[in-house]
């Protein structure tokens, strides 16, 4: 791909800066993420850290319990990836070398450094790929972040990824103005609320995906079933 007028040539290699001081070829990573056709969106409560993913199904003959953008990295920690990711194997190589499960900041510390790699050879090609990551830190409580493809991470009280990305962002920026403490119940509900509001739709338990991680008991990551999706729908439909 070759940008025309001012930039012709400048996306030609990852190290080329063109006049304006843009790199292209980061620029076209962000683009692929924010065209793939699918928006998520994470919710950071008081107790829990939530986030929800459409689930689209490209085949009629292709088993819809095999489609999914969300996975259990450690038995506490998940991600939700939009793109490809080794974030699995950084995970079992910190607990063989430490012995302990890798918190989930420091994940997002090695997937953002990964990142920052791909854009600095001009052999390479920027990763397509943004990953939000939650999990219960014991000392920090519930943790939310999310990688860019230019190696940045930050965390977040509630952020989105996707087409929708501008409109979900704008949702949580006027639903988390005021820092409210959500429960478990209303940070899901939140998470749904807001991506059935983006995307102007309601949906089936079917169509969309959940995953949480709660500061009760084991503290483990899990993506919720489709009948504990349909209850938290029902009660938004209840409530709206």
């Amino acid at each position: 791909m070759s940008r025309g007028g001012g930039g012709a040539g400048y996306d030609r290699h990852i190290t080329i800066f063109s006049p304006e001081g843009r790199l292209f070829q980061v620029e076209y990573a962000f683009k692929a993420v924010r065209t793939s056709g699918v928006t998520s969106i994470a919710v950071r409560g008081k107790d829990s850290v939530v986030f929800v993913a459409q689930k689209k199904v490209q085949d009629k003959l292709i088993d819809p319990t095999s489609v999914t953008r969300i996975f259990k990295i450690t038995k506490f920690l998940g991600m939700l990836v939009t793109g490809l990711s080794h974030a699995r194997q950084q995970a079992a190589e910190f607990r063989y070398k430490f012995g302990y499960e890798i918190p989930v900041d420091y994940l997002a510390k090695i997937l953002a450094d990964k990142a920052q790699v791909y854009t600095q050879q001009a052999y390479m090609r920027p990763l397509g790929v943004v990953s939000m990551l939650i999990s219960i830190d014991e000392e920090r409580g519930p943790q939310l972040f999310k990688v860019d493809p230019a190696g940045y991470f930050i965390g977040y009280k509630a952020t989105s990824v996707g087409s929708k990305e501008t409109e979900a962002t704008n949702f949580l920026e006027k639903k988390f103005k005021a820092n409210p403490q959500l429960t478990y119940e209303e940070t899901v509900q939140a998470a749904i609320s807001a991506l059935q509001s983006v995307m102007s739709e309601e949906f089936k338990a079917t169509e969309i995906e959940v995953g949480v991680v709660r500061d009760i008991g084991d503290r483990a990551f899990r993506v919720l079933s489709a009948d504990e999706v349909e209850h938290f729908l029902t009660l938004i439909s209840e409530r709206d």
